[in-house]
């Protein structure tokens, strides 16, 4: 009997556990909040037992904390990255880093951890925390730096960086908290688009920034 076919796919079935763990976690996640998911539920939903899920992620946060640093947190890598090669005025940039959020988190299962952690960062302090550390603190830090490189480049007017930062994660916000909320329950004709939402927000906010030319004097009357 050939044994070789039986044991490859065991040994593909054991190296596609932790990410079917991960699919399967982040699906309830979001569907149930952190707190109504049982681990019995993941491991199920994978298709694994209980014990086989634990030897992977000793402990339901632990399996949180690598959903978030898979989905999310891992992201910050290759933007900084693309940060760092972008050949583009600020302006350019800006808009390229709010459509590029929205097609690799926020159209994606993973923008509902966002509302997760808002909901219940009360009742697990650690989960903010954690969340905090690994999603908000990098996030802030990159917006900076596309803000930062706006200004020594003189195409952004000088402004308070640790406020302006909210300017553009507010919006980002509104739109995943409408996507998981309201979004279903309203009917067609009152529906967000969001491309043409983050179009228009970033419209607004460069609008705001974009260096002008300074103002004629006025002429004094003679």
């Amino acid at each position: 009997m050939d044994t070789s076919s039986s044991t490859g796919k065991r040994e593909r079935r054991k190296e596609a556990r932790p990410g079917e763990l991960l699919d399967a976690a982040l699906a309830l996640f979001v569907e149930k909040g952190f707190a109504a998911t049982r681990v019995e539920e993941v491991a199920a939903r994978a298709g694994v037992s209980k014990g086989t899920l634990f030897l992977y992620f000793p402990s339901k946060e632990e399996l949180f904390k690598a959903v978030v640093r898979e989905t999310i947190a891992g992201r910050f890598t290759e933007w900084n990255q693309e940060l760092d090669a972008f050949q583009g005025d600020s302006a350019e940039l800006l808009r390229y880093a709010m459509q590029s959020w929205w097609e690799r988190i926020g159209m994606t299962t993973a923008s509902g951890i966002t509302k997760l952690v808002m909901s219940e960062s009360g009742t697990f302090p650690e989960i903010a925390a954690f969340y905090q550390q690994e999603v908000i603190g990098p996030g802030h830090d990159l917006l900076k730096r596309v803000l930062q490189r706006g200004m020594d480049r003189g195409e952004f007017r000088t402004m308070e960086l640790e406020y302006a930062i909210y300017s553009l994660i507010a919006p980002m916000i509104f739109l995943l908290m409408w996507k998981h909320s309201m979004a279903p329950c309203c009917p067609p004709s009152q529906q967000i688009d969001p491309v043409s939402f983050i179009d228009t927000q970033v419209g607004l906010l460069l609008n705001g920034m974009l260096v002008r030319p300074p103002s004629s004097p006025e002429t004094s009357p003679s």
